[in-house]
């Protein structure tokens, strides 16, 4: 009887990988540039709060160092050693227990889809420059709705679609910067560069921007379950507004490139959305798999996608886009950073906890190495979250509240089975379940064979006896 189910749940197990396409390397690629960057579009307000070129070029130059490089770096050790959909979650929880790690989920979950937000929002904010009908209200709020119930289905329709259109994506919206660059080189003035004024220099506005522009690597570690194979311008920097770089391609190549510039930005807010959806998609779909959430998240539509999860996170995002870029900015940018001092915190606990834990990809730094790589980013974080507003706090308190009422109820929710959970996956990387969680149901066990049948008699229904489980162990021994 349990071989039999065994077998059926092989065959459906197989038939599940053959519906669900796995994302390859070029794709994968693609999602992360969406995740990090997306290009050059939304970079304009550094401009505007940097007052003037300089702050912003000496951002780009030294941020990716202090934050870009070693979230890249923790990321890719953490995610090769937990590579299941859910991602930091996993880290998180393995590292500090399943409260924390379902607020980890929670508050980034939460970020993502603030993220989202902005992009129906920049996509406008392009158009307008052209079209000003799209500053009006009744004009505006259709549109932002049209976009992302469209960019939704896209992402409904298969995680392999969404990865080989932001591939096409990428490609559209680089080459017309590639154009304006060959045609500004006439006019480069490397002494405008040096142009800053500090009076005008809003710095919260400035770390918000700069965090924002090179932030997200993390993202893609709520994808691996899916993965296969784990100036020339004379204008003010009050002028650099969201949209900007519209205007900059007119006066350099004039109206075709302006048009140019627009249509690579709305195709460029397009692969920013639905990387971004799917990485907060697939994050629900993960906490489901670990029983954090009912297992209705969990279900997939005949494209491999999370259904309902993707419902979740589209929601999110139309009660959120009426609102302006920097406020969307500055609120996703305090959760997010919360979330980060703990995955930094999760890095270094796991590599004093659990050395031995296979990771196929390792920082090359022993701990007190890695905890001093993990140090300035955790500082820039403290910054940005210090120069948030009032509002800020609040609302961000709102949500961190609402995350530690969710967890408690959630637990209870499961324990009266008012709602399906399902636990198919543990909180922690395969390599290390079994040693920390069959010991207090089995005697240790030192040879392959004793691994393997125990594997195998984890995963029937058994309605034999402990007895006769023990005694076949025994037997092997």
């Amino acid at each position: 009887m349990g071989e039999e189910e065994g077998m059926v749940s092989d065959v459906k197990s197989s038939a599940s990988e053959k519906t669900n396409p796995k994302l390859t390397l070029l794709p994968l690629i693609a999602l992360i540039f969406y995740e990090v960057s997306g290009g050059p579009f939304g970079v304009e307000d550094s401009v505007r709060a940097g007052g003037g070129p300089l702050l912003s070029l000496l951002g780009f130059l030294v941020f990716p160092f202090i934050w870009s490089i070693p979230e890249a770096l923790v990321t890719a050790e953490l995610a090769t050693c937990f590579p299941e959909n859910g991602g930091y979650v996993l880290w998180i929880s393995s590292a500090f227990g399943p409260f924390w790690g379902f607020q980890e989920g929670f508050w980034k979950w939460f970020s993502g889809v603030m993220d989202n937000a902005l992009y129906p929002v920049l996509f406008l904010d392009y158009l307008k420059h052209s079209l000003p009908i799209f500053n009006r209200l009744l004009v505006r709020i259709p549109t932002l709705l049209g976009i992302t119930f469209s960019l939704t289905y896209l992402n409904y329709r298969g995680l392999h679609i969404v990865g080989f259109s932001a591939v096409s994506l990428a490609i559209f919206s680089l080459c017309p910067f590639v154009v304006m660059v060959i045609l500004s080189i006439p006019r480069i003035r490397p002494m405008r560069w040096l142009v800053v004024d500090f009076k005008k220099v809003d710095w919260r506005g400035y770390f918000n921007s700069m965090f924002w522009n090179l932030n997200y690597w993390d993202k893609a570690s709520t994808l691996a379950g899916e993965v296969e194979n784990p100036s020339a311008l004379r204008s003010g920097s009050g002028e650099w507004t969201d949209g900007y770089f519209a205007e900059v391609g007119m006066l350099i190549g004039g109206f075709w490139l302006k048009w140019w510039i627009q249509a690579a930005a709305a195709m460029s807010n397009m692969g920013l959305f639905e990387a971004e959806m799917s990485s907060d998609a697939f994050q629900l779909l993960g906490m489901s798999e670990m029983g954090m959430l009912p297992s209705i998240f969990a279900s997939r539509s005949k494209h491999g996608t999370p259904t309902i999860s993707i419902l979740c996170s589209a929601t999110g995002v139309i009660f959120l886009s009426w609102m302006s870029f920097q406020e969307i900015l500055e609120f996703l940018n305090f959760l997010y950073a919360i979330g980060m001092l703990l995955e930094f915190a999760a890095f270094v606990v796991l590599r004093i906890k659990k050395p031995d834990l296979d990771r196929p990809y390792k920082v090359p730094f022993q701990t007190f190495g890695a905890t001093m790589l993990c140090l300035p980013p955790a500082l820039l974080l403290v910054l940005v979250m210090s120069l948030a507003t009032m509002r800020t706090f609040f609302v961000s308190g709102a949500v961190i509240i609402l995350g530690f009422l969710l967890y408690p109820l959630l637990v209870h929710a499961k324990e009266r089975k008012w709602a399906l959970f399902d636990a198919s996956k543990p909180a922690m990387p395969p390599n290390i379940s079994l040693e920390d969680h069959s010991v207090a149901l089995q005697p240790r066990v030192t040879d392959e064979a004793s691994v393997s049948l125990l594997s195998e008699l984890s995963s029937l229904k058994t309605e034999q006896e402990p007895s006769q489980i023990m005694e076949g162990v025994l037997k092997v021994d």
